[in-house]
């Protein structure tokens, strides 16, 4: 940004000079040809005026990045894609919105980062008639990038590729900064409110395998958004409210008439739901009592309320077990907590006149969709309809979240769209401030490919079995303390079974697999949780502490001149690169996919690379290549930071 704002200052200094010799040349020849130089004056002070203005706008800019970088770290991605921004505007300043693309190079023969704008600058110009050479359109951005301290070098590939040679002193300060400041997030502008509604089981029943996807996609978001230093409200929208709650308390009283003072030894819910459903299709009289303690319920009658509460308890009991399995942090907030709200969101659509009756029931249909919500029935209770509309306008008004993001399976993604529909319609948000956003998720199945429902609370157990038998058949018992092998097993359990979700593509089907989520070869949590603690064990091996890497970190120069390194380096400064995308469009597989390239460039790095050396013979070692131990640890460092966004645990020794 400094070379930005010294380019347009020499600029303006040329404009102003220019200027004086146009005004003495008109004073000295007074003459009827001064209405062109005046002309030429004109439309040089309209320029300077504009230069000017631009500088100062840079200027400001420039003080505020200053003071909001920090220990912030650079995406430089974003960092060229501004430098080529200005070289356009200063090339072509009447191209309106010219496309900007800058990737990274997939060929080292084609430098480091490339961007590719002039190809379609070229095709655009093409369609309004003025034809011009890509090849010469990326001459004029290169004779216009204004001086930057990240650049080495600009070259032109092909029809107008522009290749970028990043300078390796540049490269290596960032990881010198990487180290002694540690892995920090990149700048994401202001601080935001976000709401993220996941998990959501329904109280009653068991959680099965089908809220695995909403739990630890959800999570992973939560610890994505905590780590850029958002304000998160992690809710879980139970389903804890309805006419199933009738049939359970009216069983409950029979049951356990003194459930009042005694507290009810439920020890199986799903089995006490099946019993209460059984009675209420096939017993008059029960199905009767059973909507009597619905409307005592909505009329918050307190021995209804006792009883409706125990049953939730019971609930919460057996989903903590798993929570605390996945390490997941929920706030519950279930439908029951908006059951007050939905009168005043019935009347403002009535009031708007937003509202038809449909046989009884009032509806609303929000433009653009193909069905209506239902928010009241027939009978004058509300539905699910009125329940998201209410918590939407909660998390709106009462919270005031700038996101809102609900990670609930695709099946859902009508409804969502109609919800949010109606809520623009009548005025709670506008999507060009709030982000609201249904992050849908394809289903898991089995490897017979059916969608059977499993009970999570087994398939959990069965990953520390086959986590452990893994341990054990590498006879790792032999090596690990007890206490270092029950970590190493759930780590590699849980984590697998977390990795095996997020490193699949959200939106798609994927198929729940232990061998392969347990295999230690290929993109999986196993093979990156041994490679994390294969690269830990390289100080323990030289016999170099915390406090000596630190020290190194702040006198020792990264030295980048090995392919190996530099193809190290640059793999490491790519994470906030990684995180600004996944901010942007909340895919996580892609920091996943990034965690496997990282490790396997440092694996490409250590085989070609000698970080510590020893005597064959004594197996003492010679020499330590300190800037490599550091790029271990820069690498360490980040694996570290992506497993705990991803929510995984790696530890030191497996």
């Amino acid at each position: 940004m400094a070379g930005v704002v010294e380019e347009y200052g020499a600029r303006m200094q040329e404009q102003e000079k220019e200027i004086k010799s146009l005004i003495a040349e008109i004073e000295s020849l007074k003459n009827p040809v001064i209405l062109d130089y005046s002309l030429g004056l004109g439309e040089m002070l309209e320029e300077n005026t504009k230069l000017k203005y631009r500088l100062n706008v840079l200027k400001r800019s420039l003080q505020e990045e200053e003071s909001k970088v920090g220990s912030s770290m650079i995406n430089i991605n974003q960092r060229l894609q501004n430098i080529f921004s200005v070289a356009i505007k200063l090339a072509y300043p009447h191209f309106e919105n010219p496309p900007l693309a800058v990737t990274p190079s997939q060929h080292a023969r084609f430098g480091d980062y490339q961007c590719n704008s002039a190809m379609a600058m070229s095709q655009q110009l093409k369609a309004k008639g003025e034809k011009i050479n890509p090849m010469e359109i990326a001459k004029q951005i290169i004779n216009n990038i204004p001086k930057n301290d990240i650049i080495e070098k600009v070259d032109i590939a092909g029809p107008g590729f522009i290749n970028v040679h990043l300078n390796k002193e540049f490269v290596s300060k960032l990881l010198t900064d990487l180290l002694v400041n540690g892995v920090q997030p990149p700048l994401v502008g202001p601080k935001r409110k976000v709401v993220v509604d996941f998990s959501s089981p329904n109280i009653a029943k068991e959680m099965h395998v089908g809220h695995l996807r909403s739990t630890i996609i959800g999570d992973s978001m939560c610890r994505l958004f905590e780590f850029v230093g958002y304000d998160v409200l992690r809710l879980n929208h139970v389903g804890d409210w309805g006419t199933q709650f009738g049939m359970l308390i009216a069983h409950l009283q029979d049951k356990f008439p003194d459930y009042l003072v005694v507290s009810p030894p439920i020890g199986d819910l799903q089995a006490f739901y099946k019993e209460s459903k059984k009675r209420f299709d096939e017993e008059e009289a029960f199905k009767k009592r059973a909507y009597e303690c619905v409307v005592q319920l909505q009329s918050h009658n307190p021995e209804i309320i006792k009883a409706w509460n125990l049953i939730c308890d019971v609930s919460r009991k057996e989903f903590q077990k798993i929570y605390d399995c996945l390490d997941i942090q929920l706030i519950e907030r279930g439908e029951s907590f908006y059951q007050d709200m939905m009168v005043d969101v019935v009347k403002l659509f009535e009031e708007k006149g937003m509202t038809q009756l449909d046989e009884g029931r009032k509806i609303v249909f929000p433009p653009g969709c193909s069905l209506p919500l239902t928010i009241e029935k027939s009978d004058g209770g509300y539905t699910y309809d009125t329940s998201d509309l209410a918590a939407l306008r909660q998390r709106i008004f009462d919270e005031k979240a700038d996101m809102i993001i609900y990670v609930v399976d695709s099946g859902q993604s009508v409804h969502f769209q109609t919800i949010f529909a109606a809520a623009q319609m009548i005025g709670w948000y506008d999507p060009k401030k709030i982000r609201v956003e249904h992050t849908g998720f394809g289903v898991v199945l089995g490897e017979d490919k059916s969608g059977e429902t499993v009970r999570l609370i087994d398939l959990l157990n069965e990953g520390l079995k086959r986590s452990m038998e893994k341990l054990l058949a590498k006879e790792r018992d032999k090596v690990l303390t007890p206490d270092e092998l029950k970590a190493a097993k759930e780590a590699v359990a849980f984590g697998c079974i977390k990795y095996a979700d997020l490193s699949h593509n959200r939106t798609n089907d994927y198929i729940f697999s232990f061998d392969k989520m347990l295999d230690d070869r290929g993109n999986t949590a196993a093979y990156l949780l041994y490679a994390f603690t294969r690269i830990r064990s390289i100080t323990r091996l030289a016999n170099i502490d915390d406090v000596t890497l630190q020290k190194a970190a702040r006198e020792t120069t990264i030295l980048l001149n090995h392919d190996k390194e530099w193809k190290l380096g640059k793999c490491i400064l790519r994470f906030p690169e990684i995180i600004n995308k996944i901010l942007d469009d909340l895919y996580l597989h892609t920091l996943c996919d990034y965690l496997f390239e990282l490790a396997t460039t440092f694996t490409e790095f250590y085989d070609n690379c000698y970080c510590v050396e020893k005597d064959r013979q004594t197996g003492d070692v010679i020499k330590v290549n300190m800037w490599r131990m550091l790029l271990c640890d820069a690498t360490a460092a980040v694996m570290a930071k992506s497993f705990a966004i991803l929510g995984i645990k790696p530890v030191e020794k497996m």
